[in-house]
């Protein structure tokens, strides 16, 4: 059996008249940079998410590089982040001339670790804190960060707070929005995340309207009125097709969550029944509404051994990430070793994702299930 680890052709098919009808008639317009289409996204988007504004961006990496921008970071500026998330995290702080700070990870969830943010702020000096002007948590794998505390040290300490969510559309922490808590969500409409284009594109939700006005201007190249130039900003303009295809996604975004989650619950059974619930970590649920972008298991030994052995058995899988940002070559410089980020690093070498797409059928999670018991029971 062939089990992937995403099959976008089977979403496809259930919604190919739609996608047909709306691209159909933006060919008719020739209108393919911004426009109508993308005003409509922003403003569903914007209501999906509980926020007042959003922005529509070429990608998720823009999403955050803008809010940065937006937030005035730059040069000499720092900001915490974790360590343990996709590069363009870091990469947009340290593209910008700030410095990454990162802090250690939530060993259930994998997410930033408040207690550790706290560690890092108060450790500080005097100097040092000056310089720190934002937090930015990722609620990864669809799953919100422990936001409460996050957001009382921004507050104790004049911070901004920049939600990377760009795996976590849909997602509720103590039934708030993921991108509704901070001061500004980033979003990600890569084509394998939950709601995904067909290419590349994003969204920032945002609350205050003087962030909404800002991120309109640096959208495109930092014009106001066109060819007057207030601020340097870039081209992170969403295209009108994207939009439309997203738009068209959305309608059925809640249906696709509900069968991801009754995915992870199928599995959480499989496990059980196959008697090595004990040996495997499943993930664990803490906040409201996990939507589970990814369903990552933590194994006790061998994680590229069983890897192996599942794409033997035409299971799709990846590691998500197997190096910690901390010990990335290009991050040197900050002076990080093996080590300092303990949980960040031990998750690097026993996680690893299975298929939980909402098209996955019971009897493929059977067959993943089944093939990880005979490697680590046979």
């Amino acid at each position: 059996m062939k089990v992937p680890l995403l099959d976008l052709k089977v979403q496809y098919r259930t919604i190919k008249d739609e996608i047909m009808d709306v691209t159909a008639n933006i060919f008719e317009s020739q209108y393919f940079i911004l426009g109508p289409h993308v005003e409509i996204l922003e403003k569903e988007i914007a209501e999906y998410c509980s926020v007042k504004y959003s922005i529509g961006v070429s990608s998720g990496t823009d999403a955050l590089l803008i809010a940065l921008m937006a937030a005035g970071i730059g040069p000499g500026d720092s900001v915490i982040t974790t360590p343990y998330t996709f590069f363009a995290t870091a990469g947009s702080i340290a593209r910008l001339g700030a410095k990454p700070v990162f802090a250690d990870i939530d060993p259930d969830t994998y997410n930033i670790s408040p207690d550790k943010i706290s560690e890092i702020v108060c450790s500080m000096k005097a100097v040092e804190r000056a310089r720190l002007k934002a937090i930015m948590p990722v609620h990864l794998y669809g799953q919100c960060a422990d936001m409460d505390p996050i957001l009382d040290i921004a507050k104790k300490f004049n911070l901004l707070v920049i939600e990377d969510a760009a795996q976590a559309i849909g997602s509720e922490y103590k039934g708030m929005r993921a991108g509704s808590m901070g001061s500004f969500g980033c979003f990600s409409f890569f084509p394998s995340k939950n709601l995904g284009a067909f290419g590349d594109g994003g969204i920032v939700t945002v609350q205050a309207a003087i962030f909404y006005e800002k991120l309109h201007i640096l959208r495109v190249h930092g014009s106001h009125p066109k060819y007057y130039h207030r601020y340097i900003g870039g081209n992170f303009r969403l295209d009108a097709i994207q939009a439309a295809v997203v738009s068209v996604k959305l309608k059925h975004l809640d249906s696709w969550t509900e069968a991801r989650q009754k995915n992870a619950q199928k599995y959480a059974k499989l496990f059980v029944e196959a008697g090595i619930d004990e040996k495997i970590k499943l993930p664990v649920q803490k906040e409201s509404r996990h939507i589970f972008n990814q369903f990552v298991i933590e194994v006790p030994e061998k994680r590229d051994e069983l890897r192996n052995h599942l794409n033997n058995a035409g299971i799709g899988n990846e590691v998500y990430y197997p190096v910690p940002l901390h010990l990335q070559e290009c991050f040197a410089y900050l002076g990080y070793r093996k080590g300092d980020m303990p949980v960040s690093e031990h998750a690097a070498l026993r996680t690893v994702a299975l298929p939980i797409y909402p098209e996955l059928t019971e009897d493929m999670q059977t067959y993943v299930v089944e093939k990880i018991r005979e490697f680590y029971l046979a």
